[in-house]
């Protein structure tokens, strides 16, 4: 029996990490009302983007990773991720461009379509939503951390929003050199 590729190890690390970003994001916005942050992970772990600081973070993605551990795995979804708006400009572009298909080469005919495009467009969009949060549920995140373990965390200072670079490992795995 073939593995799915979202088992593999690289995909299942990115997926956990992101995850474990967006559940740690969701926790910072209660913890923080009002502050912005964003996100993005990779098989190493994941970046946070905002001010925070690094003990706070430290503290906050632990927790995440606790609550995750303890079966809070809608913790791993995060209504903003860029998921949602791959799902709906994928879903839009594509009706979009079927409503198009066998358009005469007329401009007055494809202007007499664009009230159907807006209309399919904006259709697609409000479907989309609940979409990308399932796309996420099922591929671009994991809920379930597994053995994962937070590494270390580094601040890097510039100009503008703190910039935090979280480090993971999965504890089931030999450590990389």
């Amino acid at each position: 029996m073939q593995r799915s590729p979202l088992n593999w190890r690289l995909v299942s690390l990115v997926r956990r990490n992101h995850g474990l970003e967006h559940a740690t994001l969701n926790l910072l916005a209660k913890k923080i009302p009002g502050a912005s942050f964003a996100g993005h992970s990779d098989q190493k772990g994941f970046w946070v983007i905002g001010n925070v600081s690094t003990d706070i973070l430290l503290e906050t993605a632990q927790t995440a990773l606790k609550r995750m551990k303890e079966g809070e795995r809608l913790l791993a979804i995060h209504a903003n991720c860029g998921t949602n708006f791959v799902t709906a400009g994928l879903l839009a572009g594509t009706f979009a461009w079927l409503a198009t298909l066998g358009t005469a080469n007329n401009f007055k005919k494809k202007l007499d379509r664009w009230p159907l495009l807006v209309m399919i467009i904006t259709g697609t969009l409000i479907a989309a939503q609940p979409l990308g949060l399932k796309v996420q549920e099922k591929v671009s995140t994991s809920g379930e951390p597994g053995r994962l373990l937070i590494k270390q965390i580094v601040r890097y200072e510039r100009n503008g929003p703190a910039l935090h670079r979280i480090l993971t490992g999965d504890a089931s795995l030999p450590a990389e050199e």
